[in-house]
């Protein structure tokens, strides 16, 4: 729900505009679309599937969750696991400020800001069911748009691995809804192969990746 339409829409349009800015492009139906803006609608139109219900936060945290993310590249850190984290760990606080400025401008009061970045942040994953339920949808966006490309570039046991290592960051809601992705024979197999018994992340993890999308 929403307590005040007009101002979750000026903030949304927000978000929007500074996604806009990406110089990154992907072609959708013939048009170019910039790639955070692209993301961010998928991670709403998931949300929306996964818990229309959704509180108003969360609804905003998943929809600037990669606020700006080509700002601070990947290849600012080193290309190791500990360069991934530290990287990853810098996004987050990035994207959560990012966020708090534009919320403020349109508004919103200081709990609600902070909800926001608290859930833009995953804190509290596991014990947080609202941000449990971003992870899930980050996941599932990643699963339906991302999943084909990365299994095209990487041998099997690292896409497994990948595989892997997604599913431990889901909760049982999401791993149904992935289950019934419609994805390639190809896709869907390593799925499997990644969810048997005994299967898992090899030695390298996604530290060694350009930019794992959850």
């Amino acid at each position: 729900m929403t307590d005040s339409p007009d101002r979750y829409r000026r903030a949304v349009e927000r978000f929007d505009d500074a996604n806009r800015q990406d110089p990154n492009r992907t072609v959708v139906d013939g048009e170019e679309v910039a790639d955070e803006l692209l993301y961010a609608q998928r991670m709403s139109r998931w949300l929306e599937r996964l818990e229309r219900g959704a509180s108003e936060a969360l609804r905003l945290a998943v929809r600037c969750q990669h606020l700006c993310r080509w700002m601070i590249p990947r290849s600012q850190y080193p290309m190791t696991r500990p360069g991934y984290h530290q990287w990853r760990s810098t996004l987050a606080r990035f994207h959560a400020d990012q966020a708090a400025q534009i919320l403020r401008d349109v508004g919103y009061d200081a709990a609600t800001v902070g909800r926001v970045q608290s859930l833009v942040r995953k804190e509290g994953l596991k014990t947080d069911l609202e941000a449990q339920t971003l992870e899930d949808v980050a996941c599932l966006v990643f699963l339906e748009n991302d999943f084909r490309d990365i299994a095209a570039k990487h041998d099997e046991q690292k896409v497994i691995g990948i595989v892997s290592k997604t599913w431990r960051k889901m909760s049982d809601r999401g791993r149904a809804a992935a289950l019934a992705l419609d994805l390639p024979a190809r896709e869907r197999a390593l799925i499997e192969k990644a969810l048997s018994p005994g299967a898992g992340a090899g030695p390298e993890g996604p530290g060694s990746m350009g930019d794992e999308r959850p």
